[in-house]
């Protein structure tokens, strides 16, 4: 008799996504960084109560570490744009 695997949690898999997405049009980091980051914080709690019977917990994981990484890139790249914007009129002579 065959047994079906564990199956992956949906938010795991979503926070993946979106922690990829935000990477990769890191102007959607600040927004899909916290989304990230928090669907694979919630989905490694639902895999660690669930007993077994949901997996995918390597790609909350993913997801949550992207989801940081993500909103921290674009924060400071927006920082810095807007820094460099502020003082690009300013000349000295």
């Amino acid at each position: 008799m065959a047994y079906a695997g564990t199956r992956n949690d949906g938010l795991a898999i979503a926070s993946l996504i979106c922690g990829i997405v935000g990477l990769v049009c890191f102007c959607l980091g600040v927004i899909l960084g916290p989304a990230a980051a928090i669907m694979g914080f919630i989905s490694r709690q639902r895999i660690a109560v669930s007993g077994g019977m949901l997996g995918g917990g390597g790609l909350a994981l993913a997801g949550l570490i992207l989801g940081i990484a993500d909103f921290v890139v674009s924060a400071v790249v927006y920082i810095i744009y807007f820094y460099a914007v502020a003082h690009s009129g300013s000349t000295t002579g």
